[in-house]
């Protein structure tokens, strides 16, 4: 036995071996020591090699799944090992057969995945200058493909996939990205071969070659595909039927949202990687699960396409009117994860209760047809045409499941009475067992006579009848004895025999004849793929749709005009999210940028709602380009092509970068790939460094956003001297937010007001966080003495001004022209009293020439 399992782990030997005994699932050497630790579970030993013991543990059979869960979301891949033999005809060990391979990328049963997140199996490769991705989600055989032409671009992509499972190419250089990340895997470059992933590829879709899905174009990202189906399909040990089409994105149709911008807009995941107090969780009140994770695409990926926008926005405002998506959202909470069902019926893993919920999702499409049956707009018609009922299936399914079927199917009693009559005649030799014995046992009385008589079982020897000793000599002649026991005889009859040979057969014939039927029907399921996973598609996405019309009305969004002129306006504008959780009512605020006011540069107090302003206005931007309505009184919204962030700090240890190497990082991203469509949003550069430092870079990227590159830009800032910006370049004005003062203390307004702030009220935001009186007061002191224009120092000890070290010039003054050094000497030398009307005459001349 123990020679076969290192056969077995001698080809898996990076994967955990879940090996099948019986009732449970055995774990050998480092497998055993690794899953113990992991799942906190005893560690024994069984036999010993080269005389140390062989560690071992078990899980039991029926339990596994929870185990097994456990150790794939920590990364882990997992074979598992299943006896295909009869035990009790097999000599020797019985046979046993690796069926397949779980790892974090590659599963699909229900219980190891979370139902509101996509599962991501990714490959990478790396070719010139050009990095090919391929994604798969196998639970729903969702199949993509794109080319990248930098790190940046990687990385951002991947932060969108968030991918469970990545396959790198060792062509790939080595990031920084992926060092901290589970389910990485390198694999050899000869995998990622193009023309064997253009012969899989092919064989894979039934074409001669790709070019009818729009990727023919892209040799690196076809070999990455390439890889990663041939990697999937051995996980599997078999084909893969739902993965029937390769899509390739065009990233010129999508809005780029790098991985800072995802990260600080929290559209699905919030600062501490959790999911509350997110974008998504706001909005997502789907009936489905797969319509949430449909919305968590859309919400990560953003579009420029603008009449796929509108035929959104054309259906959520049809399902908003008449509350029509009330009626929806009643149907659909009745349909199950059809997506990820199918492709376990595909993969002929679906349990019986799948079938039961496909049957149950099915025989609801009926009233979702009739309630879309006059639809007001030509996408909402699309999609009831595409999830259009299937009536042929819903009888098959009904006639054949059980309503309430074992988790199993090896359980039996799935297919349900009256489908089949084969089965039938199965079930009633079991079921009827009892009734024959008593018929029999009472015909045969009267026959032999012998009222003593009975009729009994047991396992080793079968069925029989049994006559006391003393009357076994009045046995009827074709009674054949079975058995002697001390008191009595046990007979047969040729009657009995055949009874027994067909009762005790049937139980294990029913179970067979039960599992044929389950894999023909999954068989026919498999016939109406193509049409079923169209359908659970376009069930998703009119969830989401009916979704987001009912958050319109219930969050009282509108519906923003969608335009591809530079001009954003958005009046009461409002944070979903903050809104949403604050137990305070929200202050609505305006929005106004076009072509002439591109830049707005933002002061105001801390704790004014810059950054809250200024992330609001993304939200906004970016619900409108999913095709959402959005959080505001009205708003016109001009398409942009890319959202940049540069909000808050943190720092990169690992990586070896400081909280401003980190921001200046960031802010070269946007400064080298924001465009005129770009929507930009800054705060506070430059305070990482000097007081000098940071402003000189601050006034320089908002100059090179202003003049340069004409991005829409809201750029928050503590540096006052920058409220001088729009002077000196056209499209670029001042707003703040409002605040006043009372009885020393701050009163936030929340209000943005055009102009620049006068004050930055920065001691009284000090005094509301808690500082000690005294501190607030030495405060106070020394900010009068800098606004007089001296640099003393005030001590709490004595109140007095101590000579300071001669003073460097104030933020004011950074941005004055600088003063002539012989002109300044000059100046320094002069005696006014001495001079004449004339030497003062020419005095001034000289003066000019030295400017």
């Amino acid at each position: 036995m123990m020679q076969q399992f290192l056969r077995l782990k001698a080809d898996h030997p990076n994967d955990i071996l879940f090996y099948r005994m019986g009732d449970f699932y055995e774990l050998f050497f480092d497998d055993a020591k690794r899953a113990s630790e992991i799942l906190d579970i005893t560690l024994t030993a069984r036999g010993k090699t080269n005389g140390n013991p062989i560690p071992m543990c078990g899980v039991p059979y029926h339990a596994a799944e929870g185990y097994l869960a456990k150790l794939v979301k920590q990364g882990h891949s997992v074979a598992i090992c299943e006896q295909v033999g009869d035990p009790e005809t097999s000599k020797g060990p019985v046979e046993r057969k690796v069926m397949r391979v779980l790892t974090p990328g590659t599963i699909s049963d229900e219980a190891l995945l979370d139902a509101r997140r996509d599962n991501l199996l990714v490959a990478i490769t790396h070719l010139d200058q050009t990095t090919g991705l391929a994604s798969l989600d196998m639970s729903s055989g969702r199949f993509q493909l794109l080319e990248l032409g930098s790190e940046e671009e990687l990385i951002s992509e991947l932060q969108r996939l968030n991918p469970v499972e990545i396959l790198l190419s060792e062509a790939l250089p080595e990031f920084e990205f992926f060092s901290a990340r589970k389910g990485i895997k390198r694999r050899p470059i000869w995998e990622f071969d193009l023309d064997s992933a253009l012969r899989l590829l092919n064989k894979q879709f039934g074409t001669r070659d790709l070019s009818g899905f729009g990727c023919d174009h892209l040799p690196v990202a076809i070999s990455a595909a390439g890889c990663l189906l041939q990697y999937a399909k051995d996980t599997q040990r078999g084909d893969l039927p739902h993965i029937r089409s390769l899509v390739a994105e065009n990233n010129t149709e999508s809005v780029s949202l790098d991985a800072s911008s995802r990260r600080n807009l929290e559209l699905d995941t919030n600062m501490t990687g959790g999911s509350e107090n997110t974008l998504f969780e706001v909005l997502d009140t789907s009936a489905t699960t797969m319509a949430s994770r449909l919305l968590r695409r859309w919400l990560n990926r953003p579009l420029q396409h603008l009449p796929t926008l509108q035929a959104r926005q054309q259906s959520i405002a049809a399902l908003h009117h008449n509350y029509l998506y009330e009626v929806l959202h009643g149907h659909l909470k009745q349909i199950g994860d059809m997506e990820r069902i199918l492709t376990r019926v595909a993969l002929r893993s679906a349990r019986p209760r799948d079938l039961t919920r496909l049957h149950q999702s099915l025989a609801v499409l009926p009233q979702l047809a009739t309630a879309l049956a006059n639809p007001s707009t030509a996408h909402l018609g699309d999609l009831a045409t595409a999830a259009e009922p299937l009536p042929e299936l819903v009888h098959l399914l009904g006639s054949a499941v059980q309503e309430n079927p074992p988790v199993v199917i090896r359980e039996g009693g799935v297919i349900a009475d009256g489908y089949d009559s084969q089965l039938d005649d199965l079930r009633a030799l079991n079921t009827n067992a009892g009734e024959f014995l008593l018929e029999l046992e009472e015909r045969e009385k009267v026959r032999s006579g012998i009222s003593t008589l009975k009729v009994g079982y047991n396992r080793v020897h079968g069925y029989y009848i049994e006559i006391s000793r003393g009357q076994s000599d009045n046995a009827p002649v074709d009674y054949i004895r079975r058995q002697t026991l001390k008191n009595a005889e046990r007979f047969i009859t040729p009657e009995l025999k055949e009874f027994e040979d067909k009762a005790l057969s049937a139980k294990s014939r029913s179970l067979a004849r039960e599992k044929f039927l389950y894999e023909q029907l999954l068989e026919q399921l498999n016939d109406s793929l193509a049409a079923l996973q169209n359908c659970a598609a376009a069930v998703s996405e009119i969830d989401v749709l009916a979704t987001l019309a009912e958050r319109a009305h219930s969050l009282n969004f509108c519906q923003p005009n969608l335009s591809l002129e530079a001009d954003i306006s958005i009046q009461g504008g409002r944070h979903p999210v903050v809104e949403k959780v604050s137990n305070d009512p929200f202050v609505a605020n305006d929005l106004e940028m076009h072509s002439e006011r591109k830049m707005l540069v933002i002061t105001g107090p801390n704790m004014g709602g810059k950054s809250t302003y200024m992330r609001q206005a993304a939200l906004i931007v970016l619900l409108a380009q999913i095709g959402s309505f959005v959080p505001a009184a009205s708003a016109t919204i001009g398409l942009v092509d890319r959202i940049f962030t540069r909000i808050g700090s943190s720092d990169d240890l690992a990586g070896g970068r400081s909280t401003f190497m980190v921001e200046m990082t960031e802010t070269a991203n946007i400064l080298h790939n924001a465009s005129d469509r770009s929507l930009v949003l800054m705060d506070e550069v430059g305070r990482g460094t000097s007081t000098f430092d940071g402003l000189s870079l601050a006034w320089a990227c908002a100059y090179h956003l202003a003049e340069k590159v004409r991005a829409f830009t809201l750029f928050a800032t503590h540096y006052f001297e920058l409220t001088s910006l729009p002077d000196k370049v056209s499209g670029a004005c001042n707003i703040h937010l409002g605040a006043t003062e009372y009885n020393e203390n701050i009163v936030f307004l929340h209000s943005i007001e055009e102009g620049p702030a006068n004050k930055s009220y920065g001691i009284q935001v000090a005094k509301l966080a808690g500082l000690p009186e005294e501190v607030i007061s030495l405060a106070r002191q020394e900010l009068a003495l800098l606004e007089a224009g001296s640099h003393a120092v005030i001590t709490p000890a004595a109140d007095k001004a101590q000579p300071a070290a001669p003073s460097k010039p104030s933020q004011s003054e950074l941005f004055l022209p600088s003063i002539n050094p012989q002109l300044q000497k000059r100046l320094e030398q002069l005696k006014p009293d001495d001079l004449s009307p004339r030497d003062a005459l020419e005095l001034l001349y000289e003066l000019k020439k030295l400017l």
